[in-house]
């Protein structure tokens, strides 16, 4: 029997339908609705339950993410003349605003663009590399490709050294690497790059040597942060444990993986996420959590019990893509699970888009469905990029690897 039979194929083809009507008709109309500052550029991204908006600070994360995705859309998706006029409206106002004359970028504006807080960290420039990449495909502007470029150069120095985005180093601590670093770069290379990698192959293998780092077999557990050398730091922040991340982590790694036939990568890959997942769920209530301890002790983020909208985005996407590969019973399984829960607790019938934050049994906790680090971005993002994995698998014609075929677990 080939695989998906008819059955199967119906069942991924119900989640393909399912995934395409709550991204085109529930997620992305509210941000095209209530986000655009046709004013002053950007988006408002501090946004409500109904779409109002409480808060005009402009967070340099959220537009460059929200530049990404109208940009993505408009040239993977439809050639919407109103998305890529949204995808201007954030770039425009990012080149004017965002972005030092030293290559800083600030972390947060007001809705006229005056500076309001610039963190000692890295991430806002990556998101306004990914921003200018994007567009400059959207709008067929090489010159902003190559700003994108000169800015990943200076990002790259910044994350060799952080000295030199203000942050300074104590002689109590101890050294170490945060995850978030190395996939982060990766997925800015993926970006940037294309399928022109030959001039990023020095920078791909050292991010994926520092992202093995945090790979621990013995234990099954991707730790958050480590040494350099990738020992454990024996502390509550060396025992932390971020579910969500290490998912997203191993899906930027799988990528890189299928993009250079890289089987021991794509094995790495596959269990990161696996491990993550099984490890990150309640068995209780449902769901993921936000942090756990690696020791089993209670993790010092009070919010740690907390199921978050983006971790679960990466879990539909991460388990969905571990099964396109392993055709595996545990990641179908896996997948159903995640999508259940989600599409039961996070989206909002009655003014679309998904809420955040929930507490442990499910319930909302925040109404807002834009904040500080909330946007146009996760659910976009796992909606369309489960599409495509979606998409293919209806046309598939390979057979299961343990006589399980979709259509035996419904959700």
């Amino acid at each position: 029997m080939k695989f998906p039979d008819r059955a199967s194929q119906s069942v991924i083809k119900n989640y393909r339908q399912k995934y395409e009507q709550e991204l085109l008709e529930n997620v992305i109309p509210f941000w095209e609705k209530h986000s655009p500052d046709v004013k002053n550029g950007g988006y408002f991204n501090c946004l409500d339950q109904d779409g109002k908006i409480y808060d005009r600070t402009k967070h340099i994360w959220l537009q460059g993410r929200q530049v990404w995705i109208f940009s993505k859309f408009y040239r993977e998706i439809e050639q919407k003349s109103n998305w890529l006029k949204i995808a201007q409206l954030g770039a425009d106002f990012l080149q004017n605003h965002a972005i030092r004359d030293d290559r800083r970028v600030y972390f947060s504006l007001t809705a006229e663009g005056k500076p309001v807080y610039l963190q000692r960290k890295i991430f806002s420039e990556c998101f306004y590399i990914m921003a200018l990449a994007a567009f400059s495909r959207a709008s067929e502007q090489p010159k902003l490709l190559q700003e994108a470029k000169r800015e990943l150069e200076k990002v790259w120095e910044f994350a060799e050294d952080f000295t030199k985005v203000g942050r300074e180093n104590y002689s109590g601590e101890t050294p170490r690497q945060s995850l978030a670093v190395p996939m982060i770069l990766l997925n800015l290379i993926e970006e940037v790059a294309g399928e022109e990698t030959n001039n990023y192959q020095r920078e791909i293998e050292d991010c994926i040597r520092r992202l093995y780092l945090h790979i621990h077999p013995e234990n099954q557990t991707v730790y958050e942060t480590v040494t350099p050398e990738g020992n454990l730091i024996e502390s509550s922040e060396g025992r932390l444990l971020n579910p969500g991340h290490a998912i997203e982590a191993g899906w930027f790694l799988q990528h890189w993986a299928q993009k250079f036939g890289r089987k021991d990568w794509e094995k790495s890959a596959i269990e990161m996420i696996r491990w993550s997942f099984q490890r990150g769920w309640d068995q209780k209530y449902g769901g993921i959590y936000y942090f756990l301890d690696a020791d089993g002790y209670s993790p010092t983020p009070l919010e740690w019990f907390m199921k978050l909208w983006w971790v679960h985005c990466e879990a539909i996407y991460g388990n969905l893509l571990n099964f396109s590969l392993t055709r595996a019973e545990t990641d179908w399984k896996a997948f159903v699970e995640v999508d259940a829960y989600s599409f039961q607790h996070f989206p909002d019938p009655d003014y679309g888009e998904w809420f955040g934050y929930l507490d442990r049994t499910g319930e909302v906790s925040h109404r807002f469905k834009g904040g500080p680090y909330k946007g146009c971005f996760h659910v976009a993002r796992s909606l369309w990029l489960s599409c495509q994995i979606l998409q293919k698998l209806e046309k598939s014609s390979l057979k299961p690897k343990s006589g399980f075929t979709p259509a035996q677990i419904l959700a």
